[in-house]
This record gives structure tokens, C-alpha cells and sequence, in this order.
């Protein structure tokens, strides 16, 4: 791997209305559900960027090895977010991680991140696939796929899965526990359950 490098994008800019408060800041095992994403990331040994509205929010919970950066156009979605980052960042691939995966799992990432070398060069993401459906907000995404990606927003469209759809990617299928570790939160109710079960 010494001769791609790899960082990971944590998005921490939804509004969380269907939680009723801010998700990034729930805490779950004892720790803020951003800060457990962000130590994942830092577990496999890859350099931290967030992407937010409101970093003063989150700095007091990271260390400061963490960069920030700042969200030009919030509340247009994870795929805009996505070509913003890779517009920033100066990586051969983004790991893009949503703020509101609890069970996210250190060995199964690291797992993946070792497929990355072997990915031809036409294909521009690797992504979990599950029930017919891609998991966006934990895939592995190449720098080069910022003009397609670009192309494809300019039109006004904003679907991760149909913009998944329409470029070259590999599919990561899931089992039990990687599916397992993909859960996220978007309800009180959710959460209620998360906590009940772990």
C-alpha cells in the first residue's frame, strides 16, 4: 500500500432531522459516534479529514491531528460532499464515512483497503453492495473520479446510487457481520434499539 495513499473523509454536515439532534454528537458506548468513526479511521493508520459546516462544533471531541475542512454548499447531500473532498484532498483514494456508524469495524476496513492495489485502473470506486443496494457512506473513492462525478452534479443530479450506477465499480459484497457493521442511525428509535443490543 506504500505506494497509494489512502485518507479517510468523515462527512459530519447532515442536519440530522430525523434524530431531532445533532447524530455526530450522540454518544454510544461512551464516546460521541463521530469520535468512535474517526479513531476507525486512525486505527488502520489513515490520515483524518472532516467535512463540515461547523468544525468549532466538533473540535473540543478530536484531537487536533484531525484536519478540517469546511463545507462550501451544506444540505446538498453526501455526493456533493464527496466531490468537495476530493477537490481538497491530495490522495490516490478517499475512504468516505458517514459520522453515524457505530459498529464500523477496524480489521473489516483494513481488510478492504488491502483489495485496493489489486483495483485496475478504469475503476473509480470500490464500494459495499447489500440487498441491491450500494452502502456509499463507507466506499473506497479514486481521486480521477472527481471530473465524472463533477459532470454528473453539474446536471443537477444529487443520487449516490444512481451515479454508483453509471461508472465503473467494484462491488464489495457484504457478509452478516460487515453488513452488521454498516448499521446507521437515523431515528431516536434506531438508536434506542442500537444501545439495547450492543
Amino acid at each position: 500500500m506504500s505506494d497509494q495513499k489512502i485518507v479517510a473523509l468523515v462527512l459530519a454536515g447532515g442536519k440530522s432531522s430525523r434524530m431531532g439532534e445533532d447524530k455526530a454528537l450522540l454518544h454510544f458506548a461512551g464516546k460521541p459516534l463521530l469520535t468512535r468513526v474517526c479513531e476507525v479511521a486512525e486505527n488502520v493508520k489513515l490520515p483524518v479529514y472532516i467535512l463540515t459546516s461547523w468544525p468549532e462544533k466538533y473540535q473540543e471531541i478530536l484531537p487536533e491531528s484531525y484536519q478540517f475542512l469546511l463545507e462550501k454548499n451544506p444540505g446538498n447531500g453526501p455526493l456533493v460532499a464527496l466531490a468537495q473532498g476530493l477537490q481538497m484532498i491530495s490522495a490516490d483514494w478517499v475512504l468516505l464515512l458517514g459520522c453515524d456508524l457505530p459498529l464500523l469495524n477496524s480489521e473489516i476496513i483494513h481488510h478492504w483497503m488491502t483489495q485496493l492495489k489489486e483495483v485496475p485502473e478504469p475503476v473509480l470506486a470500490m464500494v459495499p453492495y447489500y440487498q441491491s443496494s450500494w452502502e456509499p457512506l463507507c466506499g473506497f473513492y479514486r481521486k480521477q473520479a472527481l471530473i465524472n462525478l463533477q459532470g454528473f452534479i453539474g446536471q443537477g443530479a444529487r443520487s449516490f446510487q444512481v451515479w454508483l450506477s453509471q461508472i465503473d465499480v467494484i462491488k464489495l459484497s457484504l457478509g452478516e457481520e460487515e453488513a452488521a457493521m454498516l448499521f446507521n442511525c437515523n431515528t431516536p428509535e434506531e438508536f434506542e434499539k442500537l444501545k439495547e443490543n450492543n
